[in-house]
């Protein structure tokens, strides 16, 4: 019996510490050490909404510098938003530039949002009808993601897409999941700064025509990320960068286009983009990066976003 006891109490510590070392070389445990064919490997995972999928084409100098950006930073997972006029067949092609053979696009009407890799990508499911432009679950690197591009027009919308997101997270057996992606939503944390931003609300205040609000009953909507955050996840840029300056919309490619100009350009300033990630793989992000400089101005209307992690590469 007291045999049967031991093995029944070892069966689920091998699990644990198998699960552990799969995901996070840090873990340490005196009854398990890393094989052989293991490698501690940095993986590095960027978003990026590259706006209206460079013109629907047309802007193929744009298109160029953001690939040739896109590769000099070496992500080995990359989520895109905006890939309108785009098919997988294309998508492979700028994909292979930045050195990914893998890819998944959710769709090739409206607005896309896509998943590249240099590993082999599963699709988990594509989510369309219940979601304004849709949701795309995919795997990889054995990590859950959820590439999302909520409603840029209405607060509601946008909670409701969050609660069908959590929803479905709350389901997963796996206990490594990243939320990222547009969002189209202000933060609980950067609450403290966007609240002295009249001139953003004042821009959101819908018109009495308007059938969508941005706001929540007059004022800054934050339960979408609060949703997000009480799944749990964690917002991997807390604590690695100055989120006050973390700005990821709007940019200057907008200046004299929807009526932006330089001035109104820093007046709307706003985080919107967001990597989040689950507990159990945020505590192995070592770096976060939001790229918000002259270097990513022209690029798109959004700027991306990095995150790099330590994992087992295999």
């Amino acid at each position: 019996m007291k045999k049967l006891l031991l093995l029944l109490l070892f069966i689920p510590l091998v699990s644990f510490g198998q699960f552990n070392m799969q995901l996070f070389p840090n873990y340490k445990s005196d009854g398990f050490s890393f094989s052989q064919e293991q490698e501690i490997s940095n993986v590095r995972i960027m978003t990026y909404n590259i706006w209206n999928g460079f013109d629907w084409g047309r802007d193929s100098k744009r298109k160029a510098n953001c690939i040739n950006w896109i590769k000099s930073k070496k992500p080995d997972i990359l989520a895109l938003q905006e890939l309108c006029g785009y098919d997988e067949q294309q998508l492979k092609e700028d994909a292979l530039s930045w050195g990914h053979q893998y890819v998944q696009i959710l769709k090739t009407e409206g607005y896309p949002t896509a998943l590249t890799s240099n590993k082999p990508i599963e699709v988990k499911e594509r989510a369309i009808e219940s979601f304004w432009h849709g949701l795309l679950h995919c795997q990889t690197y054995g990590i859950d993601f959820f590439i999302v591009h909520l409603s840029p027009s209405d607060s509601d919308i946008r909670l409701d897409e969050a609660r069908q997101i959590t929803k479905k997270i709350n389901a997963l057996n796996n206990d490594s999941y990243i939320i990222l992606g547009d969002f189209n939503a202000q933060s609980p944390i950067d609450a403290s700064w966007v609240e002295k931003n009249q001139d953003l609300k004042a821009k959101h205040k819908p018109t009495k025509k308007k059938k969508y609000s941005n706001l929540r009953l007059g004022e800054f909507d934050y339960s979408v990320i609060s949703e997000f955050l009480a799944c749990p996840s964690v917002d991997v840029c807390l604590g690695k960068i100055k989120l006050q300056d973390g700005y990821t919309f709007p940019t200057p490619a907008l200046i004299d286009k929807y009526n932006y100009t330089p001035q109104t350009i820093v007046q709307n300033r706003v985080r919107i983009d967001y990597i989040l990630a689950s507990p159990a793989l945020a505590k192995y992000c070592i770096e976060a990066k939001i790229f918000n400089q002259k270097e990513t101005d022209m690029l798109s209307d959004h700027y991306p976003i990095l995150a790099e992690f330590s994992i087992i590469k295999e």
